[in-house]
């Protein structure tokens, strides 16, 4: 007889989601599901719209980070255009996204999964989030919070607002920032230096105490995907894509970002409204591979900063080469926030920010357009055919949790196979196997084109349909 687990909602990720795993008659898992169960529809709903309004409107799509869809579907716009944009409105542009880099992984790190790393997976599920955080250790709380908002200030700064700043447009940006204004941006720099550092010092110590989470929390081989400069340097926004296995040989290099259907092909299953990106040389789902943060660093020669690239270093050591376990999302974001910041900083007293030439000026020279850009989550792509008038006919969006959507499978199914036994679900394996979602980050708003909060709970089904146990926040 067949049994099931179904964890639905998921909680603290950002979206809906409900997670099934599957039982033999010994009680042992067979396999686990990660069902996304929201449905919007972007892509349709944006065929008829003026090329022109398409920066606008996918913003929308998410209010955590809309600045990654501004900038990849300015980046398509501008391929439509035919245009190379100005100097100053590709810096003013890195500069915006380094600000969502920094704003979305303080997020993910400090309110959504310190509360199981440093409070514990098994602590009281009362006191496990961000208010339990604070009350067990405010000057970190408050660090994370001010980090978080470094970031978002970035962003108003430059867009004038931090949610859905209407700033980046095809051929370039609306406006830059005055001198005082990057000037009170570089004066914040030294605090949030201080906050990474410190959270990476806190978070190396966890490495050594949480060698079972390490193991068991999405710890397998896998391709790693991502954009990487001409030399493989580190890249957030422009380059061209990297495929790497988990031993660290590269399959795929400067592979142009507009034939990314060369190498990337989607799956539908029946339970979940997200699809399976995968491999196209590889089929499916032979052809898994991993996006964001972990992707990024395991990808690159170098960062190119010196502060990151020694922590980069550090995460190599620790990690005996590519670190193939997604525990390691979490110090990959810290060590992005740091390049990040040391970025900023270059970027702050760049010299072509005092120009004025902003934005390329053209109609429409190509009827189709491919915008890539590195989203915190993972690499984003914007695909667009319009009419000789510039009206959108086609639209098409992967997202990076839909990217890393075989490997969260792959995770869950891995996690409960070490923790879940039997008929009855422990809290610490509820959690567990939440915390391994979490690892991704996961935007799920994004990925499946939905709104609201992002609750999850766990029930066992026996194969007649009788629940035998029910687990719920």
């Amino acid at each position: 007889m067949t049994r099931r687990i179904l964890i639905d909602p998921v909680t603290r990720i950002e979206g809906h989601a409900r997670i099934t795993i599957h039982l033999d008659d010994a009680g042992t898992v067979q396999e686990a599901r990660f069902h996304v169960t929201e449905f919007r529809g972007f892509e349709r709903f944006c065929e008829g719209r003026p090329l022109w309004e398409m920066p606008g409107i996918t913003a929308r799509i998410c209010g955590i980070c809309p600045v990654s869809h501004l900038l990849a579907s300015a980046k398509a716009g501008d391929a439509i255009l035919s245009v190379m944009i100005p100097p100053a409105a590709e810096k003013l542009r890195r500069l915006m996204n380094l600000g969502q880099i920094v704003q979305s992984h303080a997020l993910s790190f400090f309110h959504l999964s310190a509360p199981d790393l440093l409070l514990g997976f098994d602590s009281d599920p009362a006191t496990r989030n961000v208010f339990g955080l604070m009350a067990a250790d405010a000057h970190l709380a408050r660090a994370g919070i001010r980090l978080r908002q470094f970031g978002q200030e970035i962003i108003e700064t430059l867009g004038g607002s931090k949610i859905h700043p209407a700033w980046a447009v095809p051929g370039g940006v609306r406006a830059a920032p005055a001198a005082a204004q990057r000037a009170a941006i570089a004066a914040r720099l030294p605090e949030a230096r201080t906050t990474v550092l410190d959270a990476l010092r806190r978070f190396k110590t966890l490495l050594d105490t949480h060698a079972d989470e390490v193991a068991s929390f999405g710890d397998f081989p896998s391709l790693f995907l991502g954009l990487v400069g001409p030399n493989g340097e580190w890249e957030h926004y422009g380059g061209r894509l990297r495929l790497v296995d988990s031993g660290g040989a590269i399959i795929a290099d400067q592979v142009d970002p507009a034939h990314y259907r060369e190498m990337i092909a989607e799956a539908v299953e029946p339970w979940s409204y997200l699809k399976m990106p995968y491999y196209r040389p590889r089929g499916y789902p032979a052809g898994m591979y991993r996006v964001g943060p972990l992707a990024r660093l395991n990808i690159c020669t170098r960062i190119g900063t010196l502060l990151a690239d020694a922590e980069l270093g550090e995460m190599r050591q620790r990690a005996g080469g590519i670190a193939t376990s997604s525990f390691y999302y979490h110090y990959a974001r810290l060590v992005e926030i740091l390049a990040a910041l040391e970025r900023i900083s270059l970027l702050l007293d760049d010299p072509d920010l005092d120009s004025g030439r902003l934005r390329a000026e053209a109609g429409v020279n190509q009827l189709e357009g491919v915008g890539v850009s590195e989203a915190p989550r993972g690499t984003l792509f914007h695909d667009y055919a319009v009419d000789p008038n510039g009206l959108i006919r086609r639209v098409n969006l992967i997202i990076a949790t839909g990217h890393n959507n075989l490997a969260m499978n792959r995770t869950v199914a891995q996690i409960a196979q070490r923790y879940v036994h039997g008929d009855r679900i422990s809290e610490g394996a509820l959690n567990r196997v939440e915390a391994g979602i979490r690892a991704y980050d996961p935007c799920l708003s994004c990925s499946t084109h939905a709104a609201g909060t992002m609750p999850l709970a766990l029930i066992l089904v026996a194969a007649d349909g009788t629940v035998l146990d029910t687990v719920q926040r």
